[in-house]
C-alpha cells in the first residue's frame, strides 16, 4: 500500500498508509456541506466502515487545484473527519491508493465511471473497472436528482456496485447549487 498525505481533524498533515477497511467519498468539497455530512454517516451506519474524505489535486474534468485552494478546502474538515489529499485524478488510481476502500459516489459519478468518453474505449473501461477490482475496491452509489427534477438511483447493482435507495438517502442539495446563491 502507497502513502498520501493525510489532513487531520486537527489540521496537521501527515504522510501515512491508509487504514482497511474504509469507506472513501471523493468529492472537490466546494463546498463541504450537509450532503457529504449526512451521506457519509448513513455509509457508516448502513455499511459499517469509517467514512474518510479525499480530495484530489488533479481531476480529469476541472484545472489541477493551487495549493491555496485546496488548503482553503482542506480546513473545513478540521474537527470533522479525516481527508486525504491525492493526486488521483480517476478511480482506477485512487482503488491503487486504498485498496480495499468502498467509495462512495452520487448517481452521477457512477455514470461518468462507465462512460467511455474517459477511457480510450470500451476495452480500457472494462481493464480499469478490472483493477478495481482486484484491489477488493467497490463503489456505495447515492441517488441525484436529475434537470427534470425526477430523482435518479443507481440500477446496476452487482459486483462492484452497492446502491443506496431513495429511503437510506435522499438531500437534494448541491455543491453547484451553493454556490450559485452565494
Amino acid at each position: 500500500m502507497q502513502e498520501v498525505r493525510l489532513h487531520r481533524p486537527d489540521g496537521t498533515i501527515v504522510t501515512t498508509v491508509p487504514p482497511e477497511p474504509m469507506a472513501i467519498l471523493s468529492g472537490s468539497f466546494n463546498p463541504l456541506h450537509d450532503g457529504h455530512r449526512t451521506l457519509a454517516a448513513v455509509v457508516e451506519r448502513k455499511f459499517q466502515r469509517p467514512v474518510h474524505f479525499e480530495l484530489s489535486l488533479t481531476n480529469v474534468d476541472k484545472p489541477e487545484l493551487p495549493e491555496s485552494v485546496w488548503k482553503e478546502r482542506a480546513e473545513q474538515f478540521r474537527g470533522f473527519a479525516p481527508l486525504w489529499i491525492t493526486r488521483a485524478a480517476v478511480f482506477e488510481r485512487k482503488s491503487v491508493l486504498f485498496p480495499g476502500a468502498w467509495f462512495v459516489v452520487g448517481y452521477d459519478t457512477a455514470v461518468r465511471l462507465l462512460d467511455t468518453k474517459y477511457y480510450a474505449d470500451e476495452a480500457a473501461r472494462d481493464a480499469s473497472l478490472r483493477t478495481i477490482a482486484e484491489q477488493g475496491c467497490r463503489f456505495i452509489v447515492g441517488g441525484r436528482i436529475d434537470a427534470a427534477g425526477v430523482f435518479q438511483t443507481w440500477g446496476n447493482p452487482g459486483e462492484l456496485f452497492e446502491v443506496l435507495t431513495e429511503q437510506d438517502f435522499r438531500l437534494d442539495l448541491s455543491s453547484t447549487e451553493l454556490r450559485g446563491r452565494a
